[in-house]
């Protein structure tokens, strides 16, 4: 551990730039593509990439389709929908819900949830 702090060492707290990021997209209008955003446990929106497809596709899913962007792109381009925040390399998400856990025909709603 150094014990001196130099004016270009970064902070502990502050995160460096990512690089190029896998970003998760989903289909737009015709050819385009829309960048998807997320929620944090508080509930701020966010911008999510991946350093990795690996780790994309273990978060969301083989089916997930995404883009390269540089983690400063990704910013501007989420600023102004009120993503202010870009999380990278999340680990944290709800497991798939499984087709037998679906809610059946015959209970009303608020039985059916209990019952799963």
């Amino acid at each position: 551990m150094c014990l001196f702090q130099y004016d270009d060492d970064p902070e502990p707290e502050e995160q460096g730039p990512a690089g190029p990021l896998y970003v998760p997209v989903r289909p737009g209008n015709g050819a385009e593509t829309v960048i998807r955003l997320f929620r944090t446990p508080l509930g701020a929106r966010t911008a999510v990439g991946f350093t990795s497809t690996h780790r994309l596709t273990a978060v969301l899913g083989e089916n997930q389709t995404c883009i390269r962007l540089s983690e400063a792109v990704l910013r501007v381009l989420c600023e102004p929908l009120g993503a202010r925040l870009v999380t990278v390399d999340p680990t944290l998400s709800a497991p798939a819900v499984p087709e037998e856990a679906t809610p059946t025909p015959d209970l009303p709603p608020a039985q059916a949830l209990r019952a799963v």
